[in-house]
């Protein structure tokens, strides 16, 4: 669709005062300990996991604590949203028809989670029940792929059934605030690495099967090569995946573990063929940029700083990992900035209007129904 086209729609009228509805998704957590069960089970489609899965991933959780932080952190990533979205100007010039209007916009603010409560069918109602007329839906996740962010959207589109508007964001991987941040981790904790030091972009794994005519890795190696830009690397990085479920079929790849052996390996060979220069020479770094994650939860807390660390301590390299963004100020003012946007994009029609809240293409539509990024799910869960 030409912009021409976009803008020669007639867009729907948003009248003067009225509610615009934000829903935020997140992948949830279990709250206590005496959840983890029913939010496996959840996990599994309905399906309980066997004691052995249940004890593996309550082993997990005891590892750091007992249970993830990821609830609060989900909690303060939304309420910095809400305070960023009231401190913007109530007065906003509305030019999606060409002719400039005032209106003035409250934004209620609501979190919907895909396995847990609140669910995203929960946050919907909260909304239409509040009267809003369009909805503007952001999961808590940078990159595309309909395996994923796809179904979230998917999810709230059929709790919506058509009664408002639902102007989705897709993908926010390259917001320049995200790609400063990170550069931003990535370079202080690269002054305290080894000099040989190897950059690790990582995000959750998908089988391979699902990734045909997807832009996940796409908008994967996108992101890492702007942070990387940004923080001055080159093209001295590497892609990287993690916490991939235990099912036969392929997944994408190399895990973070594979390459670790993989650096283990290459520098015991090096070590072997020393010639008595000083062993600071041959000291090798990992530093891992989950740029996948936006906060800190089970994935990272036990997958890198647990097992991942251990792994690599064990075969003599140091690894660390960048910040994740948790509820970063000038991050979650550009991800309110890109709602305020999505709600014109949503009042237009159109993939034109829909580019200009992403900031991307709009991504190819695929199956998203032939696989759940949760089926058999055999890793860490946030």
């Amino acid at each position: 669709m030409s912009e021409n086209e976009a803008t020669s729609e007639q867009p729907r009228e948003q009248p003067s005062g009225s509610s615009v509805g934000v829903l935020i998704m997140a992948y949830g957590t279990p709250q206590s300990p005496v959840d983890i069960e029913k939010y496996y089970t959840h996990i599994r489609r309905g399906r309980p996991p066997t004691p052995e899965q249940l004890e593996d991933l309550v082993s997990r959780y005891d590892a750091i604590g007992g249970i993830s932080p990821m609830r609060n952190r989900t909690d303060a990533q939304v309420e910095a949203v809400r305070r960023a979205l009231n401190s913007m100007a109530l007065d906003d010039v509305n030019t999606v028809s060409g002719l400039a209007s005032r209106t003035q916009r409250e934004f209620v603010v609501t979190l919907g989670q895909k396995h847990a409560t609140p669910f995203i069918e929960d946050g919907v109602e909260d909304l239409i029940k509040a009267g809003v007329s369009i909805i503007v839906g952001l999961v808590l996740a940078p990159h595309f792929s309909a395996a994923s962010v796809g179904q979230y959207h998917d999810r709230a589109r059929d709790a919506i059934a058509g009664r408002v508007e639902y102007s989705p964001i897709d993908d926010w991987s390259l917001e320049p605030a995200f790609i400063d941040f990170t550069a931003s981790s990535l370079r202080t904790q690269l002054d305290s690495m080894p000099e040989r030091t190897t950059v690790v972009f990582t995000a959750h794994s998908l089988p391979e099967r699902v990734l045909q005519s997807d832009p996940y890795r796409e908008n994967l190696t996108a992101s890492a090569a702007a942070i990387a830009e940004e923080a001055g690397l080159g093209s001295d990085w590497m892609i990287g995946w993690q916490s991939a479920g235990r099912t036969p079929e392929p997944w994408a790849g190399p895990d973070i573990l594979e390459i670790i052996a993989g650096l283990a390996s290459d520098a015991t060979g090096e070590a072997a063929g020393a010639d008595g220069s000083d062993e600071s020479d041959h000291e090798r770094g990992i530093l891992v940029v989950p740029q996948g994650f936006t906060s800190d939860h089970l994935e990272i807390l036990y997958d890198l700083d647990i097992e991942a660390r251990s792994v690599a301590a064990s075969a003599g390299l140091t690894l660390e990992r960048t910040e994740t963004i948790n509820a970063d100020p000038e991050v979650m003012a550009a991800l309110a900035a890109r709602i305020s946007t999505a709600v014109s994009a949503g009042v237009a029609g159109g993939d034109a209007a829909r580019c200009a809240a992403n900031g991307c293409a709009v991504p190819s539509e695929t199956d998203s129904g032939v696989y759940s990024a949760d089926q058999d799910h055999g890793g860490s869960h946030p």
